[in-house]
């Protein structure tokens, strides 16, 4: 090896070293893991583990049973549908008790369902509450036991919940809920007294806690506030330093994590003011408040109507929401970014195949063979071009060795060759160009849609969002160890190694020795780059790597040039 190969293979492995070691700090930050595996291999056998990052508020048994004797001490109407289950605080008229029936923490077959909203004074209270504001009047308040007219909401059967103050006002809200997750509320102030009042109706979401779930640039979790027609992802630590406020008309506020979504909708015709802050107990809350109180004469009502959500962020149902009942942007629950443009075509076509063969890692494999035949076109370019790029090589060479004390000459009579020959040494770049937005659209269709959460695969595969449980270090659960994060090596992990330095065989063979040793240590760097992500992502780059094999086989056939061996250009003397 030459002294400047032998410099630069050592820099390329100073920097493979730092990458290597590195990367799973970068990849926390950038590319954190959606969820950790919601198994783990013990005695060679799959066994379902806890997931606190699962729930806002999980479950333990010492919380259960402080929550259970908190949801006994107070009048309550049950909530019954489909996708719900808990129960109203007629103190306070409070929704505090919500769990999700249809999503469970872990994938073991008696795992609790998700608990989403808790009473205060339990662990990680978290509830939402409707209220009013007024000048000359006594609005009901916190400590208020309201009268409900049932004691079972459902999707067929509402609720009113009434309260009279002590200054000669009604106030009603009736509540209705539809077989999802979605709240209607009307809120209804009689004034019986004999002067006018002045009523503000407002709404909260109170959260003792921070998410478990990682906020990072790829997905927001946390505070939300949709205003003027545009999402406003904000951070806690902003909300730490001081109140968010938003003056809209249209828009909605709440909490999001990367699976579940809080949020209070004000009317959409009415100017209101939204909020983000912390109150003095170090709560965080949510709000919306009308931009101008309402006027109640004497012997007159009014109504304000409204909306609360609380369940899952399904795509398709976010979107039913935004179109059906006229939410502003509530799509944006989800943050799709900068490549929403492409991760929504994946995430409807992906969800199809699901829908049609019934596993989400066979219609991964779809969506690759489909992705790979749209690429076909250009693929058979970018093969003709490194033909063309391997027959001038001998006269590169030739001019490089010919003109090697003058870099200018010799780039000018470089580009010369490349015009002579009509070779573009950058076409054979554009398909991995174009791999990389639609790896990262999958990563974040992986990462950010409920749909995928918890869909197993084959064998061991029991969450194509999460990393490979079968490490191979630990020989697969029989020791009782886990491996440091960088050795966290799974099976799928070992085959896309093996996928990419097979696909790196049928490569031409570069010319270049530096080229050669980069491109063997390659695949395996990537075996540890790849896996922490989720093991979808992992099928899908095998899958595609399986293809591009099928197709090197097919195009070496349409273009032999590469095949052949190099011949070395003559040395001009």
């Amino acid at each position: 090896m030459k002294k400047d190969d032998q410099k630069n293979f050592v820099i390329f492995a100073v920097l493979a070293a730092l990458i290597l070691f590195g990367w799973p700090q970068i990849a926390h930050w950038f590319f954190p893991q959606q969820q950790p595996a919601p198994v783990r291999i013990e005695g060679g056998k799959t066994k379902p583990v806890a997931n606190p990052g699962a729930d806002p508020t999980a479950d333990s048994p010492k919380a259960l049973r402080d929550r259970q004797l908190v949801i006994a001490e107070t009048p309550r109407v049950a909530i019954e549908t489909p996708k719900l289950r808990g129960s109203i605080n007629l103190k306070g008229a409070r929704f505090d008790d919500l769990v999700l029936v249809q999503y469970a923490e872990t994938v073991a077959k008696n795992s609790p369902p998700i608990r989403l909203l808790s009473p205060s004074g339990a662990k990680g209270n978290y509830f939402a509450e409707f209220g009013w504001q007024g000048a000359g009047v006594q609005a009901p308040g916190p400590d208020t036991i309201w009268q409900a007219s049932g004691t079972k909401l459902t999707p067929t059967t509402p609720v009113t919940l009434s309260a009279q103050s002590a200054t000669g006002q009604v106030f009603r809200i009736e509540l209705s809920v539809d077989a999802n997750y979605m709240f209607n509320v009307r809120q209804t102030v009689a004034n019986l007294g004999t002067s006018p009042v002045s009523v503000t109706p407002y709404a909260l979401v109170s959260r003792a806690e921070k998410s478990t779930d990682v906020d990072q640039w790829a997905a927001h979790v946390g505070p939300i506030a949709v205003a003027q027609g545009g999402a406003n992802y904000v951070n806690y630590k902003d909300v730490d330093a001081g109140p968010q406020g938003f003056s809209t008309t249209g828009g909605w506020v709440g909490y999001t994590d990367h699976y579940w979504l809080t949020a209070v909708v004000p009317d959409q015709r009415m100017p209101v003011q939204l909020q983000q802050r912390q109150t003095p107990t170090k709560s965080y809350q949510a709000d919306y408040q009308l931009a101008s109180p309402l006027s109640v004469a004497p012997g007159k009502k009014i109504t304000y109507s409204s909306h609360f959500f609380a369940g899952a962020k399904e795509v398709k149902l976010l979107e039913d929401y935004q179109d059906k009942l006229g939410i502003a942007k509530f799509d944006r629950a989800i943050d799709w970014g900068w490549f929403g443009i492409i991760e929504q075509p994946i995430f409807y076509y992906l969800d199809w195949l699901f829908r049609m063969v019934g596993n989400f890692g066979v219609a991964i494999i779809l969506l690759t063979i489909t992705i790979r035949g749209l690429l076909f076109p250009i693929a058979q370019r970018q093969f003709a071009s490194m033909a063309k790029m391997r027959a001038v090589q001998p006269k590169m060479k030739a001019l490089q060795e010919r003109h090697k004390d003058d870099k200018t000459r010799q780039q000018q009579e470089i580009m010369k060759l490349y015009k002579e020959e009509k070779v573009n040494p950058l076409a054979g770049c554009l398909p991995i160009l174009l791999q990389i937005p639609i790896m990262f659209a999958l990563y974040k269709v992986l990462l950010l849609t409920i749909e995928m959460r918890h869909q197993p695969f084959v064998a061991w595969i029991r969450d194509l969002s999460a990393p490979d449980p079968l490490l191979v270090l630990n020989l697969f659960g029989l020791l009782n160890f886990t491996p440091p994060s960088f050795l966290a090596i799974g099976v799928v992990p070992i085959l896309l190694g093996i996928s990419m330095f097979f696909q790196f065989k049928l490569n031409p063979a570069p010319m270049d020795d530096m080229q050669k040793q980069i491109f063997s240590i390659m695949p395996w760097m990537l075996m540890f780059l790849m896996a922490p992500f989720a093991v979808g992502l992992q099928v899908y780059w095998i899958t595609s790597n399986v293809l591009t094999m099928a197709q090197q086989w097919l195009l070496y056939q349409q273009h032999p040039a590469l095949k052949e061996p190099v011949k070395k250009e003559a040395k001009a003397k």
